[in-house]
């Protein structure tokens, strides 16, 4: 039998469909068409559903590892100028004292006791405390060069540099039996020294020694090997935080060695050898008819065998000192950045040195007997310093400080994530509502509908949680929060279910458009309520402060939100008004665009209080985070100054009056202050009262307005004429809480001098940068007096608490500055030497202002996008009602280009308001989070930082929301061109 054809079969086929096959069928075409409507919806909705549950389950293992970065840099920043920890010990010469004194090689015999020092490091800092170096320096020994007489220091390094960094000769030999030394090339220079000389070594410091010291080596200690020393520094640091591992303890110092003198070599020089000791860079040079009858002093690089040959000649005790370096590992530095990891840590660090103690010379108590032995050396047990406590003391104030920044970012974040997701939802609910209507209309109940919706979207939540939270755990560091990221998803996932819900409720079914009965007394309520919560947080927030455990606080990410909506609610009372009159004032011209656009933006601004909230919280944090980061880079910057008080400072200059004068005398020094200050507590002359405990502060009034004349105590001085000739045997002096013509007495050496009060101080000059050095070494007191150094030559130079030089000049020699006074040095004698430039730096290079700034910052990115989402998304909502009203005034002859002003205009009251309400609630969040936040934490200074928005960021947001508007307008006026009128206008429809 013959088959039928093609065609024939598919008019059969067509034909012999039932009624239920065809209905079938279009069921599921309209399902697909459905399921394709909804799919940009439930893309968008996972998007934000993974990003919000990662931020919220990554939470807090961020604020650990911030916490842990800016640990880490805090610590390398607080060991660039010395080690974390020094531990010394004194050693005499050998026992065998009659052998050759050349035998004795003194890095093997210190290699032992260094592994000892190492494997006594607690385990719990997984191999984080490190053996930076080893040293020993012996007095200066006098000789001559072509330059004049020389003291010449020598010094055993463990860290210095290899023969890579010499540009002439070699390092000293280890193995080698005369006295060799290396120099830098600049001491080369200023000593007119040679390769092969010979320098005869005489007693100095160091007693009974004859020798010849032969020059082996010039090394380059600066320019451009010290560079590239530096960044191989930083180089080598980035690579090992990398790898995130560390070598065992147990491998030893010979090890730990080698690889810094691979180090050395490979980077050119010994940057922290130079920094610790820069006289092995440069010589100093004393002044004329100096007390030590040197013209210079300078000090040489020796090898090990060299330090205990002297000694034996010498006879002379020596001391070693090791330098340990605190350097964890990125999860380590994370376990210890937290309140219990800092006391941990300070735990460990204090129980370390008497660990050592123990491990090398067993339980003996420090008598001043040597002991212990070191090699064939007898040697007294370890002493010990350390600054890393108080520097993990002061980490911890301004982490929790730096947390309550990090902490409102991500807070922000996810407010404003959860308002992108209720618009995503309340379009989704506005693209159906016409059907569910009708469905409704048939006997559809609102909870079935309500928990349908939930059951379409639950797998677009479903896995947009499960790529939030793989991203999670791929962050390094502590498990993620998993509980925070399945709550934030059970809200979003809820969101839509609930607002379509609310949408199909009896109540709303049943009034449709018109206004629901006592909506404006619940308006008042809500908008009441909402100002109650803000106020609550905030008052909550300054009286509590913030939680000190791990991860974000939860009245702290309750506070964004409680004042984006307290900021909206007034604003959507607030702006309308001039909306309203600018209306007004419209319809007294011609033309209809400008009214029509100005009385809906006040007709509808309630209705864009969702719109308003995504964009006053975007704009808040972003403020707010560029405030806090220009406040604390310019506070540090002052900071800086005000520790300094000028170019540079010598603190301490009053005991040492000679390492003041070469100072002063170092070329770019132009001009040199003397700044003193005495604790005094006088008496009144007439009544006997106590004036109070208090700063006296001496400066030469004249010579500080000379080279500084922005100096505030100059001009208050010289305005007193306390500048000038001084007459009759009182003290002059400027004072608080006093009045001209006061007297008051005070005690000094069983004598009695007279303050006499010519004038108030002002204000501003408590916080003269110029005082500074001595001021801020001193607790803060209430009152103050300020005189000129000349009425105080009656009081003793050794009754005053603090004296500085202060040295200015445009192109200091900080180097040659250096050579006098190190930045670090074992005599607390010598006093301290402040350059701002040094100052400025190390504040620039504070880690824990760029984790601020990194952390600020990415929320802030991620914010911003989100609002962007959540803004087109707004407007798509609200899309129709403006098409509507364009095409009814188009049926009556409205242009493109008016079209497009209607839309610009009706938009621009609703982002003006926004930047207003946004960049107000930044720039005052601050003042509001009050002690919860307090920046001077991070600049220290004589007060609290003044506020310094980020300008170029707040205009960037503003041109950047008010290009988004242009664009908006322009895609609805080219839709509205293409759209006929009837896709838009309805019979009956009453929406408007």
């Amino acid at each position: 039998m013959k088959r039928p054809s093609r065609a024939l079969r598919a008019v059969v086929s067509r034909g012999g469909a039932g009624p239920a096959e065809r209905s079938s069928r279009a069921l599921g075409s309209v399902t697909v068409r459905e399921a394709r409507a909804d799919l940009p919806l439930l893309v968008c909705l996972a998007v934000l559903v993974a990003l919000l549950t990662a931020v919220a389950a990554a939470g807090p293992a961020l604020l650990d590892r911030f916490a842990g970065r800016a640990l880490a840099s805090r610590l390398s920043q607080e060991q660039r100028a010395e080690p974390g920890i020094r531990l010394g010990a004194q050693f005499e010469p050998a026992r065998s004292g009659g052998s050759d004194a050349w035998t004795s090689d003194l890095a093997e015999d210190l290699r032992p006791v260094t592994d000892v020092l190492v494997n006594a490091a607690p385990g719990a800092l997984n191999g984080g405390l490190v053996h930076d170096s080893t040293r020993v320096a012996l007095p200066t020994l006098d000789t001559a060069t072509a330059a004049g007489k020389v003291g010449l220091g020598l010094v055993y390094a463990s860290d210095a540099p290899g023969r890579a960094s010499y540009a002439e000769g070699r390092p000293p030999d280890p193995d080698g039996e005369r006295v060799e030394i290396a120099l830098s090339t600049r001491t080369r220079d200023a000593l007119r020294l040679r390769l092969g000389q010979q320098l005869p070594l005489r007693p100095g410091a160091l007693r009974n020694v004859e020798a010849t010291a032969v020059v082996v080596g010039f090394y380059t200690a600066d320019g451009e090997a010290a560079e590239r020393s530096e960044a191989a520094e930083r180089d080598e640091r980035a690579e090992g935080a990398g790898r995130g591992e560390r070598a065992g303890r147990t491998e030893g110092a010979e090890g730990a060695g080698r690889a810094e003198g691979e180090r050395a070599d490979a980077s050119g020089g010994g940057g922290r050898l130079w920094r610790e000791l820069p006289a092995l860079v440069r010589p100093s040079r004393h002044p004329p008819r100096s007390a030590a009858g040197l013209d210079w002093e300078a000090r040489a690089l020796v090898a090990p065998r060299t330090v205990t040959a002297l000694q034996t000649q010498a006879g002379a005790t020596l001391t070693v000192t090791w330098g340990m370096r605190l350097d964890p590992d990125p999860p380590t530095a994370a376990r210890f950045a937290d309140d219990q990891g800092q006391r941990e840590l300070r735990r460990l660090l204090t129980a370390y040195p008497d660990d050592a103690r123990a491990a090398f010379c067993g339980d003996i108590a420090d008598f001043g007997g040597m002991y212990c032995e070191i090699g064939p050396h007898p040697a007294s047990t370890l002493r010990d310093s350390t600054h890393l406590p108080d520097a993990l003391t002061d980490f911890g104030r301004q982490w929790r400080q730096g947390r309550v920044v990090i902490s409102f970012a991500l807070a922000s974040l996810l407010v404003v994530g959860l308002l992108a997701a209720t618009v995503t939802a309340l379009l989704a609910v506005r693209r159906k509502l016409d059907a569910h209507r009708l469905q409704r209309a048939r006997g559809a109940s609102a909870t079935g509908l309500a928990l349908a919706r939930a059951a379409q979207i639950a797998p677009a939540v479903l896995l947009g949680l499960l790529a939030g939270i793989t991203a999670a755990r791929s962050l390094p560091g502590p498990a993620p929060a998993y509980a925070r990221g399945v709550l934030v998803a059970v809200v979003v996932w809820l969101l839509l279910p609930a607002l379509t819900w609310h949408a199909l409720r009896e109540r709303a079914v049943r009034t449709g458009h018109d206004r629901a009965p006592y909506a404006a007394g619940r308006r008042v309520v809500a908008e009441a309520a909402v100002l109650l919560l803000a106020a609550a947080g905030v008052f909550a927030l300054r009286t509590r402060g913030t939680a000190g455990e791990a991860g974000p606080d939860p009245l702290l990410a309750a506070v964004p939100a409680l004042l984006g909506l307290a900021t909206v609610a007034v604003l959507v009372r607030v702006y309308p008004l001039p909306v309203r009159a600018l209306a007004r004032w419209s319809a007294r011209r011609r033309g209809v665009v400008t009214l029509v656009a100005l009385s809906r933006a006040a007709k509808e601004a309630p209705a864009r209080a969702l719109a308003l909230l995504v964009l006053v919280v975007t704009l808040a944090g972003a403020v707010f985070g560029g405030l806090v980061a220009g406040t604390l880079a310019d506070g540090r910057r002052a900071a800086a100054a005000w520790q300094v008080g000028a170019d540079a400072s010598y603190l301490g200059a009053g005991r040492n009056p000679d390492i003041a004068e070469r100072l002063g005398q170092v070329r770019g020094v132009d001009d040199t202050v003397d700044v003193r200050q005495l604790r005094v507590d006088p008496t009144s002359a007439t009544s006997g009262n106590r004036y109070g405990v208090a700063s006296l502060v001496g400066v030469d009034g004249a010579r500080l307005g000379a080279a500084a004349p922005g100096s505030t105590a100059a001009r208050a001085l010289d305005a007193a004429g306390l500048t000038g000739p001084r007459s009759g045997k009182d003290i002059r002096v400027l004072a608080t809480g006093a009045r001209a013509g006061d007297v008051f007495l005070l005690a000094s050496h069983g004598r009695e001098l007279r303050l006499r009060v010519v004038g108030a101080l002002p204000e501003d000059v408590r916080h003269d940068a110029a005082l500074g050095p001595v001021r801020g070494t001193t607790p803060v007191r209430e009152r103050m007096m300020l005189a000129d150094n000349r009425d105080l030559t009656a009081v003793d130079t050794s009754d005053f608490e603090g004296t500085a030089l202060l040295l200015y000049g445009p192109r200091l020699d900080v180097r040659a500055l250096r050579s006098l006074v190190p930045r670090v040095t074992d005599d607390t004698a010598l006093g301290e030497l402040r350059i701002r430039s040094e100052e400025q730096a190390d504040a620039a290079a504070d880690g824990m202002i760029d984790v601020l700034r990194t952390a600020h910052t990415t929320c802030t990115a991620l914010a911003v996008l989100l609002a962007l989402l959540a803004l087109v998304l707004e407007l798509l909502l609200s899309a129709p009602a403006r098409g509507r009203t364009t095409a009814y005034l188009r049926t009556l002859g409205l242009g493109d280009r008016a079209t497009s002003g209607l839309h610009l205009l009706q938009l621009l009251p609703m982002v003006l308001a926004a930047v207003t309400g946004g960049i107000a609630l930044g720039l005052t969040l601050p003042a509001l989070l009050g002690p919860a936040l307090d920046l001077r934490e991070f600049t220290g200074g004589p007060a609290a930082p003044t506020p310094h928005p980020d300008l170029p960021l707040t205009a960037a947001l503003g041109v950047g929301l008010g290009v988004l508007v242009l664009a908006a307008v322009g895609v609805e006026t080219w839709i509205g061109r293409r759209r006929g009128l009837g896709a838009v206008l309805r019979l009956g429809r009453n929406g408007d």
